[in-house]
């Protein structure tokens, strides 16, 4: 498949929800099975020899979540001071910063041929430490006191990572024969899902558009960006392989905005959980042009 083909599924999915959002908005409920079926084909397609390799290199995953709950809560930050937001929509950027890595992550990594084994097990943890660091950096950066649903958070991401990538490897064990043919069909089908997700998204927040400002545009295209410049520019400095440079940087930069969205919907309001709802549009776009410029690599 060429390197544009996700670049050109996201326009396709993107128009059509356009045109045809309530089809779209039907399917909402569907988003973190779509996930899990992607998170199964990504257990097929784990190589046994990087898990290996990411037990014995602990300071990768140190460095990926050290990067995650320092750069982006502080660009976030950053750019909240910069444009000068007003109350609510800065809130929202606060708690956006402040979330752990998304699942999304993991299905770019696959894609861009980068360290998916790292990129899972690096969900795992910035999600088991979004327990106790999201509220605190909330807290700490914004003086707001939140709460996260530690079972509710467990579960999803039981459900939509941890399950289907463990059901994916033992299939992989048992069918290790038939390996090239799944690992041709899995990246296509990726993308396929991701574009339609991104649709959903999409459709869901068409609503809101209108309380959207070239301000906000500009503040999450630059979080999400300036997350991965220097994400790179780190593991750059510190000369690691460049599959987990890849994998790194996509780990800090994409965010688990559908946490930030239910954050600041549960205990605030529809207009907080606009940042994440449109960094949720943007990290995948974004994503589409790393796929570009590194499926190849």
């Amino acid at each position: 498949m060429h390197r544009s083909s996700f670049i050109i599924l996201i326009i396709i999915f993107l128009s059509l929800s356009l045109v045809f959002p309530d089809f779209f908005v039907v399917y909402k409920s569907l988003i973190p099975i779509l996930l899990g079926l992607v998170m199964f084909g990504m257990g097929m397609t784990i190589k046994l020899d990087e898990i290996k390799a990411i037990l014995k290199k602990p300071f990768w995953i140190f460095t990926t979540l050290f990067l995650q709950f320092s750069i982006m809560p502080l660009l976030a930050f950053i750019i909240v001071k910069l444009f000068n937001f007003p109350k609510e929509i800065a809130l929202g950027f606060i708690i956006l910063g402040a979330c752990p890595g998304g699942t999304a992550s993991n299905v770019i990594a696959y894609i861009c041929r980068a360290n998916i084994s790292l990129s899972i097990f690096c969900t795992f943890a910035s999600t088991g430490l979004a327990v106790i660091l999201t509220p605190f950096i909330i807290f700490f950066l914004a003086d707001e006191s939140i709460k996260i649903d530690l079972i509710g958070l467990l579960r999803s991401t039981f459900f939509i990572i941890f399950f289907p990538v463990l059901s994916g490897l033992i299939v992989k064990i048992i069918f290790d024969k038939q390996e090239k043919n799944y690992t041709k069909f899995f990246p296509f089908f990726s993308e396929v899902i991701i574009a339609f997700i991104i649709a959903i998204i999409f459709a869901v927040n068409f609503d809101s558009l209108e309380n959207i400002s070239y301000k906000m545009v500009l503040g999450i295209i630059f979080h999400n960006l300036f997350g991965l410049y220097f994400a790179l520019k780190i593991t750059n400095f510190l000369k690691y392989p460049i599959d987990v440079k890849k994998t790194i940087a996509i780990e800090v930069a994409m965010q688990n905005s559908g946490l930030g969205m239910t954050l600041a919907l549960i205990h605030y309001s529809k207009l907080v959980a606009l940042p994440s709802a449109l960094f949720s549009l943007w990290h995948n776009i974004s994503a589409a042009g790393l796929v570009y410029l590194w499926k190849k690599k």
